[in-house]
């Protein structure tokens, strides 16, 4: 399978055992970058797919935990090449999928056919970008496509009905619905419209829908779960690794009363 395969895959193996897919977050580097081979590993012992976040100087889609992370691992040195690398030299490779969650200007540095290739060679599986315009990727979507590699979309509940589509039809992988409108960490799932919001996502999506961002308890992941196949948890679990408690541990426990999908 190719990486968007291998994405779409893990989600649909959770769902098929009767419970929700886990796609974890963590900084790359954070706390601390001798840590990161261990702390990736053990996350994605107990997660579906793993998102590594590609620590960036203006993370304007990040709550302060995360822009705190970043800001710790840029001051350690950590960059996109070196999360390439640690990735690559991880021996057992991870067990779920990996996908590099980054700002745009670091992939434009690199060049995305160059990026491509790297990332294909290190076993990642895909690519979110949350500053690029669905609009303007066509670019970077086909760079990846040529390698197998999804590049998953974000839609939120201000997303109109045509982008939502658009968003549907072209992301691989997964589709990824923000929870609430405005910065990661914040609680999900407040108000009575998230079902009708994630049962309008997931009407248009030709892929598992995955949702987070605010996400921190089993209730959560429960509520979600039983509205779409997946759910996102990342600021979270950094302050998990911040606290230097064990990540698979705390993941476990989010899952522990989750259901399958129930309105598929």
């Amino acid at each position: 399978m190719n990486g968007s395969e291998r994405i779409q895959n893990a989600i649909e193996t959770a769902g098929n055992e009767g419970r929700t897919a886990l796609v974890a977050y963590l900084t790359a580097g954070y706390p601390a970058p001798k840590s990161f081979r261990r702390d990736l590993g053990r996350i994605a012992e107990a997660a579906d797919v793993v998102e590594v976040g590609v620590p960036f100087t203006d993370p304007m889609a990040d709550g302060l935990t995360i822009q705190r992370a970043s800001r710790s691992a840029l001051e350690s040195g950590v960059t996109l090449q070196w999360i390439l690398d640690e990735i690559a030299a991880m021996e057992p490779e991870p067990a779920a999928p990996i996908i590099l969650m980054s700002y745009l200007n670091p992939l434009l540095a690199m060049g995305y056919e160059n990026l491509a290739a790297r990332a294909e060679q290190a076993g990642v599986a895909g690519f979110i970008v949350p500053d690029l315009p669905l609009d303007e990727s066509s670019d970077l979507d086909e760079a990846l496509a040529a390698r197998g590699l999804a590049l998953v979309h974000l839609v939120s509940p201000v997303t109109s009905e045509e982008r939502l589509a658009l968003a549907g039809r072209t992301s691989r992988g997964f589709l990824y619905a923000v929870t609430v409108t405005g910065i990661t960490g914040g609680d999900a799932g407040k108000g009575g419209n998230l079902a009708a919001y994630l049962k309008r996502v997931a009407k248009h999506s030709n892929v598992p829908v995955c949702a987070g961002f605010g996400v921190r308890t089993a209730s959560q992941v429960d509520e979600i779960g039983r509205l779409v196949p997946g759910v996102v948890v990342g600021s979270a679990l950094v302050e998990t690794l911040e606290r230097g408690e064990d990540p698979s541990a705390f993941l476990e426990s989010l899952c522990s009363h989750s259901s399958a999908n129930q309105d598929a």
